[in-house]
């Protein structure tokens, strides 16, 4: 049993021919170690929870990709978890995880103001990180983000190069990322019209059909965020309207949606995958105790299309 053992826990200690021979054993009876029973001496389930506020969104998928390679290299599950956009529903995933003796959690909630969920927070002894999310008041809690600020300053001061003045936004959604795209339009264009809502489609379309119905009409549109984008193009599209021609349009995100619209879209671009794969990094330092754990902040950039033009 010991011979077995250092083998399947990859022991330095152990003969080639005793390795030969365990390992074609354990092919031959398909046998695979039990993780409860290892985790019962080490204290380690060697899992994670990844908690999601809506993994239907493309981003929050695309960051459980890379979380989940970095994760598996180090020898850990992923366990994934998905609340639909209900706050209460990501109270009850995170306890769950933590029912389920996860090593940490990755946590991407979708909203940082309600109470229950920065109460459950507060109370939680695994460790977390947080996933472009801020943390609630007066607690410290490690995270990887993304300089929102940054990509949207520079696509508003493009629009300002090509002659816009009446810009308005749609925004919605994590607070952080509202926050942070908001300011930098408004680093640009001090009387934005900014209508704040939902992160949904439908929000998008409701909000884009207000705003372009408003006499004088903004010359130019922004979408702050990727579903909010989706929900604004089909209101352009239901009204006719040509983006480039009748209106200027920027929105957020390599979605789909974006990819495949003619004219081609102009966007503030990220990389969530590699927030994911910063994000597990972050974990696993912490787990190992390797040190302080730093926050970490991804860059965005505008790339210019022909979805924005002068204003007509």
């Amino acid at each position: 049993m010991s011979s077995v053992s250092r083998v399947l826990s990859e022991h330095p200690d152990v003969s080639p021919d005793m390795r030969d021979r365990v390992l074609a054993a354990v092919g031959e009876l398909g046998y695979y170690p039990n993780v409860l029973a290892q985790g019962l001496r080490s204290q380690r389930t060697m899992s994670v929870g990844f908690a999601a506020s809506n993994i239907t969104n493309a981003v929050l998928a695309e960051t459980a990709v890379g979380a989940e390679g970095e994760l598996r290299r180090a020898g850990y599950g992923l366990l994934l978890t998905d609340a639909g956009g209900d706050p209460l529903q990501d109270v009850a995933n995170i306890a769950m995880l933590g029912r389920r003796r996860v090593d940490g959690i990755l946590l991407a909630h979708g909203d940082e103001r309600h109470r229950r969920v920065n109460a459950c927070l507060k109370q939680v002894d695994i460790p977390l990180v947080l996933i472009d999310r801020d943390p609630p008041r007066g607690v410290k809690i490690p995270s990887v983000g993304f300089d929102h600020r940054s990509g949207m300053r520079a696509a508003a001061e493009h629009l300002r190069l090509l002659g816009h003045r009446r810009v308005a936004m749609i925004v919605g959604g994590p607070r952080r990322a509202a926050r942070e795209r908001r300011a930098g339009v408004q680093d640009v264009f001090d009387r934005c019209e900014i209508l704040e809502g939902d992160f949904s489609i439908e929000f998008g379309y409701r909000a884009a059909v207000e705003l372009i119905g408003r006499r004088p009409r903004p010359t130019a549109l922004v979408a702050g965020g990727n579903t909010l984008m989706h929900g604004a193009l089909r209101a352009l599209r239901d009204a006719s309207l040509t983006l480039g021609a009748d209106v200027s349009f920027v929105g957020c995100d390599d979605v789909a949606v974006a990819e495949f619209h003619q004219p081609q879209i102009a966007l503030v671009r990220r990389r969530p995958r590699e927030a994911g794969v910063r994000g597990a990094q972050l974990l696993i330092q912490i787990l190992s105790e390797d040190g302080e754990p730093e926050n970490v902040l991804l860059p965005t950039w505008f790339a210019a299309a022909a979805s924005c033009a002068p204003p007509p």
